[in-house]
Order: structure tokens, then C-alpha cells, then sequence
């Protein structure tokens, strides 16, 4: 990708939607020429033909300075990447104690999960649920040092392990903890074509720790988009030496990534965790599911219809994306961003990052404010935080280029095209209801404005894209904005949401009567799309 040739093609293969890009050199850097998303069924060489008839009908001169004619745009280099859809792991241990730090590592790995423990449920249901079909790999640990709990049952289960391997020996089995010592009860190891790994013990309170990390290595290959943001946030962070968050709701999983520059030096750090529960869509939603998307839900439909809503959004994720439809999906994105919250709950206790970028198809039928509120809504925490959006889908396919270097000289060129800014959030927490909570003054280029801060709502003042302001803050009480304090100084930096003041309670608080829930949840909406902009 370093001079030639003179175009590629990133493309990101979703489970509902297919995002090809164009990316030409132009004055000597590469620069987003192009975009498009289409159906995941539809073919992909006919999405990729689109947007290069496209590309060469609206500028024939400069497609042909790219080496553009027609047909040729299905010749080019392709940096691809693709959402492998999650495979099922069985999660057992020998006591219910010693299975949750296990399946709260896996289920933000990759995996969907099906677990028990040998204290809860008889040998014979146990061996169903490890020689289950769907099943493609066994995790089975136990801490390191046994708690008093796991002494008694591990040999047994590591035998009723072994007696399930040699059934299936197509099986990756796992050996987590204290139960790598019976290794031995597998006999012809060599044999079996699925491996046998031996891997640390689950740490109750670090989900997060080197067993996840293993876990994700085996349950995403190399070329996964879900994996490659991790790289993709890393190199962000490098080069813009902020701290950057990744939210991503796709149709089979979500991810969340926290990358951070490395300040002495060596390469930038980054935490990820993909979720199968936090999915836009789940082929038979239950109870908890529907109840959750309802509590998002601006329109009146009762709890069957909406089941049948989120059935027919799981079999046709492109059908109805306008109105009601729309409303459905940012719902459930919504609801997927909780999912995703619980299993990272982990990082509540991390200052907010410097910019959160949303990714994924999930957003690709709200307007720019909406998916900024959507995140805002869900995420809180108290501080700023700059949004924007991964808007061509290019993370994904630039997370995966394998040298670093070359990843961060392609992020470097395309930095201007790679997202859309959605503008500031700034939500302080601690303020006290039915009265003004005080005042912001917002010095820019263009004079200061000054406005009053009203609890419970959203202050919305325009800062077009690129322009960067002071918004001055001087509370009634003590609040807490990144530290605690009455005055505050932030830097803002516009978008096409603008500044926004957040003012609503740190974590949202929503009524329980349906109808006064959506008709707030729309008042926000609309204060902030429609609303008066200062």
C-alpha cells in the first residue's frame, strides 16, 4: 500500500450488510474516493461494480487519473475483512463458584455460551450439554490454586471431559487453571484433530485478564472485523495521542474497544471485548430482551407485537428502515448497547474517553445526533467526550493490515476521511432538580455566547464540524466533570450534532409508565434534532 497501486478496495463483509470502499492516492496520500453498503446476500462483485460505475460516472477524469475504467475496479488490490458469525462454547467447572469468573471471561470473547457445574447438575446433563452438536469447543477450569469447593469434583470432571473428547474428537477442549494438571486424562492428544490448550485461571474480578484474550484468539481468526478494530482503536489513539473508544453494535455481536497512546513509548495498549448477547438482533428474543427493547421504544406497540418486530428484524435486517422501522432498530441498538455495558461493567470504573467512534451497520439508518444521543443515553459517564462516526466502515479493514507501521502511515492519510465528527457531550453529575444548575459561557471565534443550564434536559448549541471552542462552566453546587468542582474550563470541538450540554441524570433514570417513557425519550430526540440551536 506504499506506492502502488494507485487504488484498492477496503471492504467489510457484515452479517447483514456488506461496506466496500474506494481508496485512491491523490496529490501523493490516499484519500477516501467512495463508499457503499449493501444486503449481506447480495453479490458482492456486483456491490464493488456499483461503486465503481459510480465512481467513474460522476468523475470520469479523475477515476481515469486513478487508472479507473469500466470493469476494472473488480481488478483491484482488497484489503477485506468479515464477520464470522460465533460459535457456541461449553463453559464447566467443577462448582458454581469456580463457573462464573469462567463464563463471564467467554461470553466477552467471541463465544456464545452454555455452561453448568458439577455441583448443579447430574453427570448424564452434563455430558448432553458438552456433546451437544452446536457445540464447537469445551472450556473446563478451575482456580489456581482449587478452592475447597473444586478439590473434590475436578478429577471427576476432568474424566467426563476426556470421555466427551474421545467421542468428539473434533472438539477444541480448553484446560483452564488448576485443571491443566489432568492433562494425562487425555489420552492420544496427538490424535484428536481438535487441539487441546491449556490456559490461565479465570480472575473473578478481571473478566478481561489473559483467559479472555486466548479465548478471542481462538474464537476469531485473523481476519475478523470484530477482532481487527482492536488494532484499528490502537493505532487511533497513536496517532491522535487521545484515548479512544470503539462502540460497535453489529447484527451477530458487539464489541467495545478502549485504546490509549503508550506514553513511554512502546506500542499503544488496547483492551477489546466482543459480545454475542449484545447483537442487534437475536433469532428468538426472550422475555428480558423484548422487556428491554420496549424500555427504549418511542411508539406504543405491546409486548407480542414487538417480539414479532425483532423476529422479523432478525430475518430481514434491510426490510422497513424507515419510520417505525427506524425507531425499531435504535431501540434495539439501544438495548445491544446494555448488553454490551454489563459485560464490560468492568471499565465504569475509567475516566471517559477523549473520543468515542460508533461503528457498525446498526447505525446506518439514524441520523448522525441520533446515534451520538443513542451512545450518550447508554454509556454515561460523568465528564466530555467527543463522538463521531466510522461512517465507510474503513476501521475494520485498516485494523487489519499486519504491520504497524504501515497501519499507521494509512490511518495518518486518511485521518480527514476516516470519520464524521458528531460533535461534544459534556454531562456533569450531581445536580440538583427544579432549579438552574447555572451557566456556560462558550468563547469561540466568533464572540461568546452565553447560556443558562436547566437540569434534566439537553442543551444544544451549534458548532459546525472543525471548529474548536472553550465552553466555560460555572455550577450552582458541586458537580462532578471529570474531578469535582463548580468551575470547569472544557475543550470542545463541533460536529454535526454540535456541542451538547448533557444534563440529565449519571446513570438515566426513566419512568416506569410506558407512555410517559417514550414520550420523554422522544422529547430528547427531538431537542436535540429539532430543538432551538444557539
Amino acid at each position: 500500500m506504499t506506492s502502488e497501486p494507485r487504488a484498492f478496495l477496503a471492504l467489510d463483509k457484515g452479517a447483514a450488510t456488506v461496506a466496500a470502499a474506494l481508496i485512491g492516492r491523490v496529490a501523493g496520500r490516499w484519500r477516501l474516493v467512495g463508499s457503499i453498503a449493501m444486503p449481506a446476500d447480495a453479490q458482492l462483485e456486483a456491490v464493488i461494480s456499483v461503486l465503481g460505475d459510480r465512481v467513474l460516472e460522476a468523475e470520469p477524469e479523475f477515476a481515469a487519473g486513478l487508472g479507473l475504467r469500466p470493469g476494472s475496479v473488480l481488478e483491484l488490490p482488497r484489503l477485506e475483512v468479515a464477520s464470522q458469525g460465533p460459535g457456541r462454547l461449553a463453559v464447566v467447572a467443577a462448582s458454581a463458584r469456580g463457573l462464573a469468573p469462567l463464563v463471564a471471561s467467554a461470553s466477552r470473547s467471541g463465544w456464545r455460551t452454555s455452561s453448568g457445574s458439577a455441583d448443579a447438575i447430574d453427570p448424564l446433563a452434563m455430558s448432553m450439554l458438552l456433546l451437544d452438536p452446536g457445540v464447537s469447543a469445551i472450556l473446563v477450569g478451575a482456580a489456581d490454586p482449587p478452592g475447597v469447593d473444586e478439590r473434590r469434583g475436578i478429577g471427576e470432571l476432568a474424566a467426563l471431559v476426556a470421555a466427551v473428547a474421545e467421542r468428539r474428537p473434533d472438539l477444541t477442549i480448553i484446560l483452564a487453571g488448576a485443571m491443566t494438571d489432568h492433562l494425562s486424562a487425555f489420552r492420544d492428544a496427538d490424535r484428536r484433530s481438535g487441539e487441546i490448550v491449556l490456559a490461565p485461571a479465570a480472575q473473578r474480578d478481571m473478566p478481561g485478564g489473559p483467559l479472555a484474550d486466548l479465548l478471542l484468539e481462538l474464537a476469531l481468526p485473523a481476519g475478523d472485523s470484530h477482532r481487527s478494530l482492536g488494532p484499528a482503536a490502537a493505532t487511533l489513539a497513536e496517532v491522535l495521542d487521545r484515548q479512544v473508544d470503539i462502540v460497535e453494535i453489529g447484527f451477530d455481536a458487539g464489541t467495545r474497544v478502549s485504546a490509549r497512546p503508550n506514553s513511554g513509548g512502546g506500542p499503544p495498549a488496547f483492551d477489546l471485548a466482543v459480545v454475542p448477547a449484545a447483537a442487534l438482533s437475536h433469532a428468538e428474543p426472550d422475555d428480558a430482551m423484548v422487556d428491554r427493547v420496549g424500555s427504549w421504544s418511542t411508539w406504543g406497540a405491546d409486548r407480542h407485537r414487538l417480539r414479532d418486530r425483532l423476529r422479523e428484524l432478525d430475518v430481514a435486517p434491510w426490510s422497513d428502515a424507515a419510520g417505525e422501522g427506524s425507531a425499531l432498530r435504535m431501540a434495539a441498538a439501544r438495548a445491544a448497547l446494555a448488553r454490551l455495558a454489563e459485560r464490560t461493567s468492568d471499565w465504569d470504573h475509567r475516566p471517559p474517553a477523549d473520543l468515542v467512534v460508533a461503528a457498525g451497520g446498526a447505525w446506518a439508518v439514524a441520523s448522525a445526533p441520533a446515534v451520538a444521543l443513542a451512545i450518550a443515553d447508554v454509556l454515561r459517564r460523568p465528564g466530555a467526550s467527543q463522538y463521531a462516526l466510522d461512517h465507510a466502515r474503513l476501521l475494520a479493514p485498516l485494523g487489519s493490515i499486519p504491520d504497524p507501521g504501515e497501519r499507521r502511515a494509512m490511518i495518518t492519510y486518511l485521518l480527514d476521511d476516516l470519520l464524521v465528527p458528531l460533535g461534544t457531550f459534556v454531562t456533569p453529575a450531581g445536580l440538583r432538580s427544579g432549579r438552574s444548575a447555572g451557566s456556560m459561557v462558550v468563547h469561540g471565534s466568533d464572540g461568546d455566547t452565553e447560556h443558562d443550564l436547566q437540569p434534566g434536559g439537553l442543551t444544544r448549541v451549534r458548532l459546525a464540524p472543525g471548529v474548536e471552542a472553550v465552553a466555560e462552566f460555572r455550577f450552582r453546587d458541586t458537580v462532578k466533570l471529570g474531578a469535582r468542582g463548580r468551575h470547569f474550563a472544557v475543550d470542545v470541538a463541533g460536529g454535526l450534532g454540535g456541542l451538547i450540554v448533557d444534563l440529565r441524570d449519571v446513570p438515566l433514570n426513566l419512568p416506569e409508565r410506558a407512555d410517559l417513557r417514550g414520550e420523554l425519550l422522544e422529547s430528547w430526540e427531538q431537542a436535540l434534532l429539532h430543538g432551538p440551536k444557539a
